[in-house]
């Protein structure tokens, strides 16, 4: 879901999970999003309270997460939508698992309740369990999000970038027509009517390797170039294995943004080549079978 600011800018992507009839946890991306709900709510009359739960996430992603999870929580973990959550208690720890995650791989999200007391245990339980599967400590695969045209907030979506210029506009995602009303409502509509000037794109970009990760907010970002005029800026970018080639994310001009332009990108060995093309970058038409995490289990048996 996304939170909105008056003239529609993103103050966040989070995932927002419903516990009960009117329980909500919200799992945002790195920003301060608790004010913000705190003044929102006050400001609307809501009859709500709204805290930092005291709540750690831990993620198991994979083509063997099925099977690991399985493990921990027994086969029914398996029957979790995408999307939805169960809760489990083990060994004492209470815990919300949801089928969610930041790679494009088979995964699900653990929440830890009472994380203060109980998270280093959850932490070596998951840890015990991936032992036979060779499990290993990582921070957020990016390469394998950019493949799928996941984009994080912090550079590819900002306050200075509203849903409809990132190609996320959708009626399920931003319904301008909605009651009740919503902050950014109207500024969302004029948009929608008239149309942006700029668009969120793929590119694939020449030259050498730019690594496992470049994005906006870790480094200057690389200049999109038309001729010698800046005209955009690649906001995550990195070399692909599965692909052998370099891909990233670029806000472009709408007239440089369909597909087979060609552009030019500053990195930092130099100006080079770049193409728009189609994102995700891997299995872009989505012809490519889902994996069952079911076969996964019975393959890794």
């Amino acid at each position: 879901m996304f939170l909105t600011a008056e003239d529609g800018g993103i103050i966040n992507d989070p995932v927002l999970l419903r516990l009960g009839e009117n329980h909500f946890w919200l799992s945002l991306a790195d920003s301060d999003v608790l004010l913000w709900a705190r003044g929102l709510a006050m400001n609307s009359g809501l009859d709500v309270t709204i805290r930092e739960a005291d709540v750690g996430p831990v993620q198991v992603q994979g083509p063997l997460a099925g099977a690991l999870m399985s493990e921990v929580f027994g086969a029914g973990v398996l029957d979790v939508g995408y999307y939805w959550l169960r809760e489990y208690e083990i060994d004492g720890m209470h815990v919300v698992v949801s089928r969610t995650g930041y790679t494009a791989e088979l995964g699900f999200e653990i929440y830890v309740r009472n994380a203060s007391r109980d998270g280093q245990q959850l932490w070596n339980k998951i840890w015990e369990a991936g032992r036979p599967f060779d499990l290993k400590v990582v921070g957020p695969c990016h390469i394998r999000r950019i493949e799928a045209g996941i984009l994080s907030y912090g550079c590819d979506i900002t306050l200075d970038t509203n849903p409809f210029e990132v190609g996320m506009g959708y009626d399920w995602m931003v319904d301008v027509d909605q009651e009740p009303d919503f902050i950014g409502k109207e500024a969302l509509r004029r948009v929608k009517q008239e149309g942006v000037s700029r668009r969120m794109v793929g590119l694939e970009i020449g030259g050498d390797r730019l690594g496992t990760f470049n994005d906006g907010s870790m480094i200057e970002a690389f200049t999109v170039l038309d001729g010698e005029m800046p005209v955009g800026e690649v906001t995550s970018a990195c070399f692909s294995p599965r692909l052998e080639r370099n891909i990233g994310l670029a806000m472009v001009p709408v007239s440089l943004s369909e597909i087979g332009t060609d552009v030019q990108v500053a990195t930092p060995a130099g100006i080079v080549s770049a193409t728009v093309v189609p994102k995700p970058f891997v299995d872009p038409t989505k012809e490519r079978p889902k994996q069952s995490m079911r076969s996964d289990e019975a393959a890794a048996s």
